[in-house]
């Protein structure tokens, strides 16, 4: 019989690890904690009469940096880790007291970041991904900010190392041979122009600057005058300029995040690092991905440009930690993803009356302008709704083609693959075990067409992957090819 419940020891209790002093200064400097309260500063200053003159804004900055050092400062104070033999936890908040523990086989990756400040002060940054142990979508993961190098590297060691009792240590502390998997060429940079998500950072940074400009006292904007924006070549100009300058904005963001690119295989792990100004490495181990996609803009495609992904279980901001070719060539980012997951071989045409689903959705709008315009023209005599209603019927039919040239689906033994979109086509293939559930939709109008859309279920990626009207008849067979026998139960609903 076991005796009375004794309370923990406290003298045995591991002892919290404090990040390095100098973080404080990195926080300081970003004003990381201070930046909830320079609205609040602001708007004191506004309140207490302060002027726009250059005494108002040094008095202000020295305020807002000033409590940047105090939240910095009492952050630090109050930030502990432990990374013990099962489970990792860290103990944060002043006033609110927060206690995070994670096991240690819960650990889905780390990524160790280097941003520019922190290399100046010989710091690091690492982002534990514990999905699992998430209480919400904010905190998938935790944060160790401002260590050293060695000690990141060691925490990174501890917390992906899955020792068997009978595996000496020796064995886990030689460096494994590392095998190359892809390294980003620098040509490729000029894709970058082509993805939506590269031409966002110019935008952002024009929209920041015409902000601050907007801010800014009016002894400190020059006078540019009044522009005649009646004037076509100034406006061509304009254009032309503008253009210019989001390509090479596409360009330096892409370079800024992909610099240096590259994607290696050592030992259990997949370690990409990559980044200019800020060095982000990425550990993922290799069980736990369950398959790829490829994804393709509508830019990429005219080109032959890719971008190829991991969908691993449990992964927290699986969009850019699971990237492994962030833009490549089309050709590449296959090659890349055969290496991890089986290719299921060609994608099978879904049945005509998908083609006409496809192209009645597409054309439905400017049917209904169309009919819209007539109306118009009938009361009033204004043709011009009538046009546009027609343009947009004719150039409902090419953009439904194109969607439904884009889909597709195939079973292979060990692999399947969907494949969807035409804005942004993406083409994932899986593993057969990765599914966990299959389920089948049916509106009114694809019963009455024989078509159903099929989701197989992963624990991994978004969660889900539709294959999109394919005939209904084959919707079973499809699920028992792509996972195994139980799934020939699965029917559309009647």
């Amino acid at each position: 019989m076991s005796g009375p419940w004794q309370p923990p020891d406290p003298a045995r209790a591991p002892v919290g690890r404090r990040t390095s002093w100098r973080v404080v200064l990195v926080h300081t400097i970003t004003f990381r904690q201070a930046r909830q309260f320079v609205p609040v500063v602001l708007g004191i200053g506004a309140f207490r009469g302060l002027t726009d003159g250059v005494f108002a804004v040094v008095l202000i900055a020295v305020g807002i940096t000033v409590l940047s050092l105090a939240g910095a400062l009492l952050s630090w104070w109050r930030f502990t880790y432990v990374d013990g033999a099962s489970a990792m936890v860290v103990t944060r908040g002043l006033l609110s007291r927060s206690v995070r523990t994670v096991p240690n086989d819960r650990v889905r990756g780390v990524e160790v970041e280097t941003p520019l400040v922190h290399r100046l002060l010989g710091l690091v940054r690492v982002r534990v991904d514990a999905a699992a142990g998430a209480v919400s979508a904010k905190e998938e993961e935790l944060v160790v900010d401002g260590i050293t190098p060695a000690e990141a590297d060691r925490l990174r060691v501890h917390l992906l190392a899955r020792r068997a009792p009978e595996v000496p240590v020796e064995a886990f502390e030689a460096e494994p041979v590392e095998e190359e998997f892809a390294r980003f060429d620098n040509r490729w940079l000029l894709y970058a122009p082509l993805v939506g998500s590269y031409l966002a950072v110019p935008l952002a940074a024009v929209g920041a600057l015409f902000r601050l400009a907007d801010e800014l006292p009016d002894r400190f904007t020059p006078d540019l005058g009044r522009p005649d924006l009646t004037d076509t070549g100034l406006l061509v100009v304009v254009l032309l300029v503008a253009v210019v300058l989001l390509a090479v904005g596409a360009v330096v963001g892409s370079a800024l995040v992909n610099w240096r690119f590259r994607l290696v295989r050592r030992g259990g792990s997949l370690v990409a690092v990559r980044g200019l100004l800020t060095r982000r490495h990425t550990e993922l181990e290799v069980d736990r991905i369950r398959g790829c996609t490829v994804s393709e803009g509508l830019g990429m495609r005219w080109v032959g440009a890719a971008r190829a992904s991991a969908l691993v279980t449990g992964l927290g901001d699986a969009t850019r930690r699971g990237q492994l070719l962030p833009l490549g060539p089309r050709a590449e980012a296959w090659a890349l993803a055969s290496r991890l997951v089986e290719d299921p071989g060609p994608l099978r045409a879904h049945p005509p009356a998908a083609r006409q689903r496809r192209i009645l959705r597409a054309v439905v709008g400017g049917l209904l302008v169309t009919v819209g315009g007539g109306v118009l023209l009938a009361l009033t005599g204004q043709w011009w709704l009538l046009a546009v209603g027609l343009v947009l019927s004719a150039l409902g039919v090419p953009l439904g083609l194109g969607r439904y040239a884009a889909l597709g689906h195939a079973a292979g033994s060990r692999s399947f693959s969907v494949r969807s979109g035409w804005l942004v086509r993406e083409q994932a293939v899986l593993q057969r075990r990765a599914v966990v559930g299959w389920q089948v939709h049916q509106t009114f109008f694809q019963r009455r067409q024989g078509l159903a859309t099929v989701v197989a279920a992963v624990g991994a990626g978004s969660g889900g992957y539709t294959a999109l009207d394919v005939s209904a008849d084959d919707a079973a067979p499809f699920a028992a090819a792509a996972s195994g026998r139980w799934a020939r139960t699965l029917s559309p609903p009647g």
